[in-house]
């Protein structure tokens, strides 16, 4: 079972990676509404996106505990 404050520091961190998640989609939508955007900074960003919804959802799954346990 997962202690107070462990759960309390994945609550945090899981805050501050949604965050980034939603700041780089502002940032992608933002960059694709350019006729000149910069499509390998494009291409970084979605890749960045991607890498924090896979650590959003283990964090996710770390905080919910199993139904089948």
């Amino acid at each position: 079972m997962m202690h107070q404050e462990e759960k309390a520091t994945l609550q945090v961190r899981l805050a501050e990676l949604r965050q980034e998640h939603r700041d780089l989609d502002t940032a992608i939508a933002g960059m694709q509404e350019t006729i000149y955007a910069d499509q390998l900074q494009l291409r970084r960003l979605k890749k960045r996106k991607l890498v924090l919804k896979d650590a959003i959802t283990r964090l996710e799954s770390k905080l919910i505990p199993d139904l089948n346990a």
